[in-house]
Order: structure tokens, then C-alpha cells, then sequence
């Protein structure tokens, strides 16, 4: 991801075709050590393209993969209504449980703050 992250930096500042070279320039500018072979892949497989054109083509096929997550909401926001009732109470009881252990261990001192 580095080396991309260069090679977009590169085009970003005005360098439509960037060499190997230029990525190790900003790459050693961050203290980053460079991958010849790596970077050679991604120049040679991006040379003489449009960047925007690439991310573009590469959004179109994030978007026609399935991702499994919008089932998952769904299922869940229907089953979720009817278990927020019973958490709440729950909480409820152990804020009270909470309460009344804290005036215990007043009495455990043998005084209370206001005595």
C-alpha cells in the first residue's frame, strides 16, 4: 500500500507518469524503505494511465461485489427492538445493586460521609 500511496502522491503533485525513482524520492522523504521490485509492478502496470480512470473502474467493481453487512443489519434491527426492553431493566437492576453495596461498605467503615 505504501508503494501505491506514493504513486498516487506522485500524480496528486503533478507527475502523470512517475517512475520507480520519483517513489523512492517520497518514500525516502518519510523515512519509508522502497521495494525496487514492487514498485517497478506498479509503475509498469499504471504507466500511460489515467489515474482517475483506474479508481473509477475500481469502484465499479467494489460495487458489484456482495458485502454481507446490509443483511446483517437488517436481521438484527429486527430482532434488536424486543432485547432493548429486557437490557434496560437489567441495567436498571444492577444500578440499584450497585447503590445499595455502596452504602454497605459505608457501614462496613463504621461511618458515614454526612455523620
Amino acid at each position: 500500500m505504501r508503494h501505491v500511496a506514493a504513486y498516487l502522491l506522485a500524480v496528486l503533485g503533478g507527475n502523470d507518469n512517475p517512475s520507480a525513482a520519483d517513489l523512492k524520492k517520497i518514500m525516502d522523504s518519510v523515512g519509508i524503505e522502497m521495494d525496487k521490485d514492487r514498485a517497478d509492478k506498479i509503475v509498469s502496470e499504471l504507466k500511460d494511465k489515467k489515474i482517475e480512470d483506474v479508481i473509477a473502474q475500481g469502484n465499479t467493481k467494489l460495487a458489484s461485489m456482495p458485502s454481507g453487512g446490509a443483511v446483517a443489519v437488517a436481521v438484527s434491527t429486527s430482532s434488536a427492538a424486543p432485547a432493548t426492553g429486557g437490557t434496560a431493566a437489567k441495567v436498571e437492576e444492577k444500578k440499584e445493586e450497585k447503590k445499595e453495596e455502596s452504602e454497605e461498605s459505608d457501614e462496613d467503615m463504621g461511618f458515614g460521609l454526612f455523620d
